[in-house]
């Protein structure tokens, strides 16, 4: 990997080197994604059909494209036992966790008629989109799906795309079962996103939909934006790791290598205070290369977005790595905690030589569904939160507003809006 010393050319170079792979970038393909969304709108099932067969090359129709019991059944045969036990592991994980993000509604009175407050309500109908193929995670549709479960959505569907036999990966299947998932159908990419947020036949209108895809489905979910809600639209993983001279090279190089499998465009960063660990990492990176299966990938991906970049001292390694606002931060220093309080813009926070990237994507429990390409300034991981819905409440009693109702209707007054005033003063006329 390239050692590059941190000074301002460099880091303004880096950071727009990185902003190249946010999906705002891929403003090319937006007018074809618009038409397929479009399609999907005005046609129903037949435009979904027709795109299926385009882009995956199965026939779907009305009868076969929703998973049927017996499709479920035979996953279940299809994967390891220790596979479904490790799902099952998992699961208990993830509740656990978004458990303790569970809200209530609230309501405070006061001796003198006035009860404010809100009230807490799950969204009714979430849609979550599952990539197949290459990118098929189980572990994704247990962090989709379980903290819509844990906030009380009623109705959770899932789209995929199915193979050309029209078959759904199985390891996706058993963990949507075992999720909890209401409905799944044999539909993927900018199609089935359309179909989520306007309905069609076979597929139900949706109010929300998460999930990660490529940038079809990227485009897709910020073309329904408005009509629906959506989590994020997400870019490619990445990873940036804090470190000193008394990290563990091997295990740094590690975990840079476990984000730079997933992709080209993933990004792999360590900022360090020091220059001989620097040279270890990128010396232990060339040794796991010549080993690691998607070594081809990761090369490609560590030549476009890797990087290794030396700070003059930690507050400094801390402002590069609080700009970039990674998806996932890994601190590997002598007080990492200490570290961890600066840390102002992160997806998620991994202290420690035991707290690896991995350990987050399939079960410490925390959510891996991640903001990427510095969102983490303003975005949070994926939560119950983002399953409900809060609503006001007011409640005043004539002499609770009586008190108040001139300030109000000076208020209105002042802005012109004389028949806010006047709804306030014909109680009192």
């Amino acid at each position: 990997m390239r050692i590059i010393e941190i000074n301002e050319t460099t880091k303004k170079n880096i950071m727009e080197d990185l902003l190249k792979r946010s999906p705002g970038q891929y403003e090319e393909y937006a007018d074809k994604v618009n038409k397929i969304v479009n399609d999907v709108r005005k046609d129903g099932d037949k435009a979904l059909f027709l795109y299926t067969k385009k882009f995956d090359n199965f026939d779907i129709n009305e009868n076969n494209i929703r998973v049927t019991e017996e499709e479920i059944e035979n996953a279940y045969n299809d994967i390891d036992a220790g596979v479904i036990e490790v799902i099952r592991k998992a699961k208990k994980n993830i509740e656990a966790y978004h458990n303790k993000q569970k809200q209530n509604s609230w309501f405070d009175a006061s001796e003198d008629g006035i009860i404010l407050g809100q009230k807490v309500t799950p969204i009714e109908k979430v849609g979550i989109y599952v990539p197949g193929g290459k990118a098929a995670y189980p572990s994704t549709v247990l962090m989709d799906v379980i903290p819509a479960k844990v906030a009380g959505v009623n109705r959770t569907v899932i789209v995929t795309p199915p193979d050309k036999d029209g078959k759904v990966y199985s390891g996706t299947l058993v963990a949507a079962k075992e999720a909890g998932v209401t409905e799944i159908y044999k539909a993927g990419g900018a199609q089935a996103i359309a179909a989520l947020a306007f309905g069609t036949e076979s597929i139900p209108k949706v109010d929300k939909i998460v999930g990660p895809g490529n940038i079809y489905v990227a485009l897709a979910k910020k073309a329904v934006f408005g009509h629906v809600s959506i989590d994020s639209i997400a870019g490619p993983s990445e990873i940036l790791v804090l470190a000193d001279e008394t990290a563990n090279p091997r295990f740094v190089a590690a975990d840079l290598l476990s984000q730079a499998e997933h992709d080209e465009l993933a990004s792999s960063i360590l900022v360090t205070t020091s220059k001989e660990l620097a040279v270890k990492v990128s010396e232990e990176i060339d040794k796991f290369l010549m080993t690691l299966f998607r070594r081809e990938i990761i090369q490609k991906s560590l030549d476009n977005y890797g990087y290794i970049l030396i700070a003059d001292d930690m507050d400094e390694a801390i402002e590069v790595a609080n700009d970039i606002a990674t998806e996932h931060l890994e601190i590997m220093t002598k007080d990492p905690f200490m570290v961890m309080t600066k840390i102002k813009n992160a997806g998620a926070i991994f202290i420690g030589d035991y707290s690896s990237e991995p350990l987050g994507d399939y079960m410490a429990g925390p959510n891996h569904t991640l903001p990427t390409n510095g969102t983490a300034k303003f975005f949070s991981p994926l939560g119950v939160d983002d399953f409900i819905k809060k609503s006001s409440i007011i409640s005043y009693s004539k002499e609770a507003l009586e008190g108040i109702h001139k300030d109000i209707e000076t208020f209105a007054k002042s802005e012109g809006l004389t028949a806010h005033a006047n709804s306030i003063a014909v109680r009192f006329s």
